[in-house]
């Protein structure tokens, strides 16, 4: 685009110095060296000014089409869970719910557990204020994230759910199929109840069920949360995606707090 506009302005030079010669000699007799007549002249000059009118408009096209007003974005989705099972961190009878829909191969479910959730459990869950579900939602694209999900859960079963939740989350940039055994030994669990449940997927069909929840409440990535007022097993609430800073978090569970 801006060869053509360097090029229609060589054009439009050229002629203009054209057209201004002969008029500068206007006054001289007919013969005497003059190139062009008046009518020509007036022809050029109307080129001229059509010539500047197509290379306004082609400046003003790139403009529009690179630089496209501001959109606000949209508001936040408000969406209801009826019956939320799984596990659980606070007071059963909290007045706001949080659930989280969660990969545990994440990177960016990562990042939430290590920089947000603290601040949450310590402001919020341990002070009776909120009440936190994980709910589990495996990608595909994570080929350990269901291996995962089951080991978490399994361990669930001898009363350290959240224990290898958080061992995982520390280690998942490095997760092989033997490093759930390792984290078992780890925590002191009976690694022969450990591995039979893992290995007869036991809890396949919960975490498919939460799943499809998921997919009901529009979740298409991890890791997602939903915030608000606890309606007695459910929740009302904002959906917010993503591992973002904890001041996002505590502005919508004030916002929860407050009844709005």
């Amino acid at each position: 685009m801006r060869k053509v506009l360097v090029r229609l302005s060589l054009v439009a030079a050229i002629a203009g110095f054209t057209a201004a010669a002969p008029l500068a000699q206007a006054g001289k007799p007919a013969g005497a060296n003059e190139t062009i007549t008046r009518q020509q002249a007036d022809e050029i000059i109307q080129e001229l000014k059509q010539i500047r009118v197509l290379l306004q408009r082609m400046a003003a096209e790139p403009r529009a089409a690179t630089a496209p007003q501001p959109q606000a974005p949209p508001p936040n989705q408000v969406v209801t869970i009826p019956s939320i099972t799984g596990y659980m961190l606070g007071q059963p009878n909290a007045p706001v719910t949080m659930v989280e829909f969660t990969d545990l191969q994440c990177p960016f479910c990562r990042q939430f557990h290590l920089t947000a959730f603290d601040e949450i459990r310590k402001n919020y869950i341990d002070t009776g204020k909120l009440r936190y579900f994980s709910l589990d939602f495996p990608l595909a694209m994570h080929p350990l994230a269901m291996p995962a999900a089951e080991a978490a859960r399994c361990a669930g079963a001898q009363g350290q759910f959240w224990a290898m939740r958080h061992t995982i989350f520390l280690n998942n940039p490095n997760l092989t199929p033997g490093s759930f055994d390792t984290f078992a030994g780890d925590l002191k669990l009976n690694l022969a109840k450990f591995n039979a449940c893992t290995a007869a997927d036991t809890y396949q069909r919960e975490i498919e069920a939460d799943q499809r929840l998921g997919v009901q409440v529009g979740v298409t990535g991890t890791p997602t949360f939903i915030i608000g007022h606890t309606m007695g097993r459910g929740v009302t609430g904002v959906r917010i995606v993503g591992a973002e800073p904890y001041a996002v978090f505590d502005a919508q569970i004030r916002q929860a707090l407050s009844g709005k």
